[in-house]
């Protein structure tokens, strides 16, 4: 299947970025027409398409919306010049992706298609409820414990009303896929699903991220931008970790909620938007609303319907449903052998209380397939803490505390315009080194192991000049 379908008139350009996609790991195709485009398309659909406005047949914008009518879940990024801005917008209102200046510079569009092509999976891959053994390649919600059963019946209650939902649970439980039941099971299911992490966007963009900001806004602002809710519009967005969202801006998201209306930054006018919001978090919001961290009146606007996802030492019982369909389905993207696992193993699995949830169970039975020999896992091979969570806590806190001291003393010390870079650009590359160790330069199972995908990787390594040994 082909990952990219570029379609733009410039020959040589569409060429030169075909090179480079191709380089990070992409299936590229090209189009130098609009109608060339759209039949190569409709004949092998790919998981992104980049489209530019101006082709020497018939407009950008038209054939995105004979894509859009037979492809609905394609995103497609348009590529516009800056007197094509109020068209690209009207694009997003009608469901494209989003919108990228010409001359365009690399970094920030590898970003946009990293999204576009981790957002086609969401749109076109729906989170099943406990799969049959065809469909372990595919996202799902697993087990059958009553407290499984009971946000099954969650979702299959709130999923067609379009009612805000408010999804709570530890870190690892699986609060994202929740989030896509709900918005795959939805009459929405067509549009767009936008998903805003609120921590790992820094605070300083998280405003202009969500609502976008017209031209003059600040400095850097010379061109308008649509926000990620406008880029949502008919659709869904789900906000991750809304507990740690900041203070000026719940007062901005809870008008979204009250009046279904947004401003951009430096804008004059309210824009109307017509949005589902799907939110999450880990936090205690109740203790966030006595702190003063988290607004009463947007609590309760949230928690119109909440679904809490039950930590993992609450449903033992679900392990070995979920230990299979982990080792098929990393077995399945990796391309590598499923040995399967050993009953002796499953129980070993029973004994731990996993502070980390699913995540923890799959990152261990992940590293035991990559090391595995061809046979069954055993329990030999099942490597488990054998601290108690009081002791694991406490070196935790220790070691967050070492950190802090690293970081602080960096700080301290470096004469850098930008020491937030310069230090989380030194933390990925600890992170990228450790892993290509651990998997002896295979850069396929480094980027499973650490989380991003191949193209990022490959980027990180040149970027910091890491060395490969195999």
């Amino acid at each position: 299947m082909t990952d990219i379908h570029i379609i733009d008139d410039d020959i040589q350009l569409a060429k030169s970025f075909s090179k480079i996609l191709s380089k990070e790991g992409y299936l590229v195709k090209t189009s130098f027409t609009g109608k060339t485009g759209i039949q190569s398309i409709l004949a092998d659909p790919p998981k992104l398409v980049i489209l530019d406005i101006k082709l020497p047949d018939i407009n950008g914008i038209e054939v995105f919306e004979k894509l859009n009518k037979k492809l609905p879940n394609l995103p497609v990024i348009i590529i516009t010049a800056y007197g094509d801005t109020e068209t690209a917008i009207g694009a997003i209102k009608k469901g494209a992706f989003d919108y990228i200046y010409k001359p365009f510079d690399i970094p920030p569009m590898f970003e946009l298609i990293e999204k576009g092509v981790e957002s086609s999976k969401y749109r076109n891959s729906p989170v099943i409820i406990n799969p049959d053994e065809e469909e372990f390649n595919k996202e799902a919600l697993i087990g059958n414990s009553n407290e499984m059963i009971e946000v099954y019946k969650s979702i299959g209650k709130v999923a067609p009303t379009d009612a805000t939902v408010l999804i709570r649970g530890e870190s690892g439980t699986g609060k994202e896929l929740c989030a896509r039941a709900v918005f795959h099971h939805s009459s929405r299911s067509t549009n767009p699903f936008i998903i805003i992490n609120c921590v790992a966007i820094p605070e300083t963009l998280l405003e202009s991220e969500l609502f976008g900001y017209e031209k003059g806004a600040f400095t850097g602002a010379v061109h308008k931008k649509v926000g990620k809710i406008e880029q949502a519009h008919k659709g869904t967005v789900f906000l991750d970790e809304i507990g740690d969202m900041p203070l000026e801006i719940q007062a901005k998201f809870l008008r979204l909620l009250q009046e279904k209306s947004i401003e951009r930054l430096g804008g004059k006018d309210p824009l109307s938007v017509d949005v589902r919001v799907i939110a999450a978090t880990n936090r205690n919001l109740e203790k966030a609303v006595e702190e003063g961290s988290f607004r009463e009146d947007l609590y309760y606007r949230l928690k119109v319907v909440t679904i809490t996802m039950p930590p993992l030492r609450d449903r033992k019982e679900d392990i070995p449903s979920l230990s299979n369909y982990l080792l098929k389905k990393f077995s399945i993207e990796s391309e590598l052998n499923n040995p399967g696992i050993s009953d002796e193993a499953i129980n070993h699995l029973k004994t731990y209380n996993w502070p980390g949830n699913i995540r923890e169970l799959f990152n261990i039975l992940q590293k035991a397939v990559i090391f595995n020999m061809g046979t069954p896992i055993k329990k030999e091979e099942i490597n488990l803490p054998q601290k108690n969570l009081d002791q694991l806590e406490e070196e935790s806190k220790n070691k967050i505390n070492k950190l802090s001291e690293w970081v602080k003393n960096s700080l301290l010390s470096e004469v850098n315009e930008r020491p937030y870079e310069v230090l989380m650009d030194k933390l990925s590359e600890i992170i990228i080194s450790e892993a290509l160790s651990i998997t002896k330069g295979n850069i396929s199972k480094a980027s499973k192991l650490i989380g991003v995908s191949r193209p990022t990787l490959h980027t990180k390594i040149e970027k910091f000049n890491i060395e490969i040994k195999e």
